[in-house]
């Protein structure tokens, strides 16, 4: 079996069309809608701080099944039969997974933890053997195993204890899974890995994060549309319908319009991408999908009851969302092109206002000044742009 896998040359070409991304990434990464919108439903129905905090944790658990397969598929070719497979398996086990998630602190929790384990171990256990001949990757991956290994013990035991313990070993597998990579994986024998053993393609990695915020933008519109879609049809749900629809757009509008490109260029001319990659895309998009999310929620408690009393529940998730989405992107771009963004820290902080003094206001108003906010942070982007073109072009 090695030596067919050897033969079959698994690992991806160098050049640029070697590692684009491939039509099995954009059907392998369809799953994880699915995941994000069950994601969303557990939260508004646990819309307190224990099911906040249960939310992130299982959201965590989904990014790094998620972003430790944009990894592998960034050196392994998805084209090739063999690494196909390993995707369709965990593509399987991802679903398993967002079946029992609703339900992974009650009675599925080891039908969560098992397909999760499964498929990071199967993952990277797959890349040790393929990787035989390549002495570099190899040892790289065989840290990555031990630590993903480690916590996979934590993840059992977990599902199969309750209550509080099950939070406890959960909570403390999670932080293996996400001080990992920071940690370079360091394993007794086997040293530690350091962000330039990690020759990735820095183009594909951040196309990667890009389509998943993609996924999550996309599931933001599935959820407000699904509940829309049950409501009597007034003027008062229909401007909340196109406010939410609106606000998925603005969201869109900060990521892509003018970063989109300029982070992937600063991406593919670093002189380290491995760092870059871990810090900037495995680290800095968690909070921006975790935004996403919430303000999904926001929409749909907005839609629901445009005008009705703005409980604490709609003040969080109508401000909460956008705000952790917007400090995930200032730190983005910090690390990305080195600057702070003062159009997203002064968002920020007027969201933080609102959250003051707008208890009282209706919830479809909060929605429209939020959205207002997002669109001012865009248009001061393209109006920043456009001034520095000038200067260059005079300059």
């Amino acid at each position: 079996m090695i030596e067919r896998l050897h033969a079959q040359g698994l690992l991806r070409g160098h050049g640029a069309r070697d590692h684009r991304v491939s039509s099995m990434e954009l059907f392998f990464d369809l799953v994880f809608v699915f995941a994000i919108t069950q994601l969303s439903h557990l939260l508004l129905t646990h819309l307190d701080a224990g099911g906040a905090f249960q939310t992130a944790l299982l959201l965590l658990a989904l990014w790094w099944a998620w972003v430790d397969t944009a990894w592998f598929t960034n050196w392994f070719d998805p084209d090739r039969r063999p690494v196909r497979f390993v995707l369709i398996g965990i593509m399987v086990a991802t679903l398993i997974m967002a079946v029992a998630l609703p339900e992974a602190f009650g009675d599925r929790g080891l039908l969560f933890a098992i397909p999760f384990v499964a498929l990071q171990i199967s993952r990277f256990g797959f890349a040790v053997v393929a990787t035989r001949d390549e002495p570099g990757l190899h040892r790289n991956f065989q840290r990555i195993l031990s630590w993903r290994l480690a916590s996979g013990l934590l993840w059992l035991a977990g599902g199969l204890a309750g209550g509080p313990l099950r939070l406890i070993l959960w909570v403390t597998a999670v932080a293996i899974d996400s001080f990992g990579p920071a940690f370079g994986f360091h394993t007794p024998g086997l040293g530690r890995s350091t962000t330039r053993d990690w020759n990735i393609s820095g183009a594909h990695m951040a196309e990667r994060c890009e389509l998943f915020v993609i996924i999550a933008l996309g599931e933001s519109i599935l959820v407000t549309g699904g509940t829309f879609g049950q409501l009597d049809i007034t003027r008062a749900t229909l401007a909340a319908f196109v406010v939410a629809f609106l606000g998925s757009v603005a969201l869109w509008w900060v990521y892509f319009d003018l970063s989109f490109d300029a982070a992937e260029r600063a991406f593919e001319s670093s002189s380290d991408p491995g760092r870059l990659g871990r810090f900037a895309y495995t680290y800095l998009h968690i909070p921006m999908v975790a935004g996403i999310i919430v303000t999904a929620v926001g929409d749909e408690l907005v839609i629901a009851d445009p005008f009705g009393n703005t409980g604490s529940d709609t003040l969080a998730t109508v401000l909460g969302g956008p705000a952790l989405f917007l400090a995930g992107h200032l730190l983005f771009k910090q690390a990305v092109f080195g600057v702070w963004s003062i159009s997203r820290l002064a968002a920020i902080a007027i969201l933080g206002i609102i959250a003051l003094i707008g208890s009282n206001w209706a919830p479809l108003a909060l929605s429209i000044v939020v959205l207002l906010v997002i669109a001012a942070v865009s248009w001061h982007d393209i109006r920043t742009h456009r001034t520095s073109e000038i200067a260059a072009e005079f300059g």
